[in-house]
């Protein structure tokens, strides 16, 4: 029997759509206004299901029939997240691991919707918060089959894809030879991270798979950029959480090459001495676009540089004409990283001064005396390393940061950060800034709102790996303000 259909009408979902193309075509011609419909099977038919099964099942499908292949089954209600990209399965989305015998730390499983139709597979880790770091999507298996369960041909495939994007960035470059390379899940490689630091390279890890993948990655870093040296880096006790039964740490710290105590590396022109052993993984590139902006705004300028590590902001004020510049930080050994990185520049002694203090007694003092800058850096370490002690460090970088807006000339410029993933992702760093200005008796215009530079890249589909907020702005006294806070205190 024929059935007529109007011209536009659609088949959604239909096998056949190529003859309902053609038959729409003709439907333009002015003779044919109503055209029998080739006889096909209603969608969702008997007919049509049994067109659909006749398809070759996938890659997935396939393995996923094999019972010796483990499987992590998702919650109903938790699947979309992760079909959705997300690459972290967390422990509270998991229903049920089958296999016999249950996968090991660091094995690869399927991972599958309720009715364990797998749509994914990665590394799985029962001790883990994160049960399994997802690999491969459906979608990319079906585009390269060739990384499907194999850890191995997938870092290397996603190192050499990282390496290639690098370059698409100019990195390295005449100008820059320290740089991030892999930027864990931004890079398709959860819990692993590799800096260039000139020649050599410092790889932090912070999954188990990576510990067990180890030499093949360090093989794969050694044929694709063939660094002098690799300084690996763990984390000891996120490894713990991971599972891991680490007895002496010493035996992670080993790396392929002989230890490598300084390192002279440049970055935007400026030179630096770097340590794969110093804090992180020896020097923070995260904050390489944000010091080159800074840079032209400081000429003729006084500048205060508020944990200042190794003189980063400090030394890009300088080299852009700043009259003095002024760098704080609690630690002895980066005050004398910070000195040592002016003399490499060939800055002169009377335009800076690195002063070892603690950066709330050094802001209180100077605001007692009457002391101010034209421009203030505040880049304090991670205060909310969680979300569970977000409350507290909301409450620290607001009396930070009214203490430094204290110290900025009126109509003078504030650079302030957060590392803090937990304020990031909360999205409360600019109102904890306006609680600031109240407080200090300042209004506030935002020029610039910033995070980390382009290599520190991110999965768009997980968003908790953003971490580092920079925020510029231009002070101006709030005399309303002012008189309440004075009344208050």
């Amino acid at each position: 029997m024929l059935r007529t259909f109007r011209p536009g009408h659609r088949l959604v979902g239909h096998p056949s759509w190529q003859q309902q193309h053609a038959w729409r075509k003709l439907c333009k011609l002015k003779q044919a206004r109503r055209i029998p419909a080739p006889e096909l099977p209603r969608p969702f038919s008997p007919a049509c299901r049994q067109s659909y099964s006749s398809l070759p099942p996938s890659l997935l499908e396939k393995v996923g029939r094999n019972p010796e292949v483990a499987k992590v089954v998702l919650k109903k209600g938790k699947v979309q997240l992760f079909k959705n990209g997300s690459p972290m399965v967390y422990s509270g989305a998991v229903d049920s691991v089958v296999g016999r015998p249950p996968p090991a730390i660091g094995d690869t499983v399927l991972v599958t919707d309720g009715a364990k139709q797998p749509f994914a597979w990665g590394v799985f880790n029962s001790e883990s918060m994160f049960r399994v770091r997802i690999m491969q999507m459906e979608e990319e298996i079906l585009n390269d089959p060739s990384c499907f369960m194999d850890m191995e041909r997938l870092i290397q495939t996603r190192i050499s894809a990282a390496v290639e994007l690098r370059k698409l960035l100019d990195l390295p470059s005449n100008e820059t030879n320290v740089y991030r390379l892999v930027n864990s899940e931004g890079d398709g490689l959860s819990g692993l991270i590799a800096d260039v630091l000139g020649g050599h390279l410092v790889v932090a890890s912070s999954a188990a798979w990576v510990e067990k993948y180890r030499k093949t990655i360090e093989e794969v870093f050694y044929k694709q950029i063939n660094p002098k040296s690799i300084t690996w880096k763990p984390s000891i006790e996120i490894l713990k959480e991971e599972g891991l039964r680490i007895s002496d740490p010493t035996e992670l710290l080993m790396d392929l090459s002989d230890e490598v105590d300084e390192i002279e590396v440049i970055e935007n022109g400026i030179r630096y001495r770097a340590s794969p052993t110093g804090q992180k993984t020896g020097f923070y590139a995260d904050q390489r676009e944000n010091r080159h902006f800074l840079r032209p705004l400081c000429k003729g300028k006084r500048v205060l540089d508020l944990c200042c590590y190794s003189g980063g902001f400090a030394l890009n004020a300088a080299v852009g004409g700043a009259s003095h510049v002024t760098g704080v930080d609690s630690s002895g050994p980066a005050i004398e990283l910070a000195k040592a990185n002016a003399v490499l520049n060939g800055i002169e002694e009377g335009r800076y001064t690195f002063l070892r203090q603690d950066i709330k007694h050094f802001l209180s003092l100077s605001v007692a005396e009457g002391k101010s800058w034209d421009i203030v850096i505040l880049d304090p370490p991670k205060l909310a390393p969680s979300r569970r002690v977000l409350p507290r460090a909301v409450a620290s970088y607001r009396r930070l940061n009214a203490l430094a807006m204290r110290a900025v000339n009126p109509s003078g410029l504030l650079m302030t950060c957060s590392c803090s993933g937990a304020m990031t992702q909360s999205g409360q760093f600019l109102s904890v800034l306006q609680e600031a200005a109240r407080q200090a008796g300042r209004k506030l215009t935002q020029l610039r709102y910033a995070g980390a530079s382009p290599d520190h890249t991110l999965d768009v589909s997980y968003p908790e790996g953003a971490y580092l907020t920079n925020v510029l702005l231009k002070m101006f006294r709030d005399g309303l303000s002012l008189i309440l806070t004075e009344f208050e205190g």
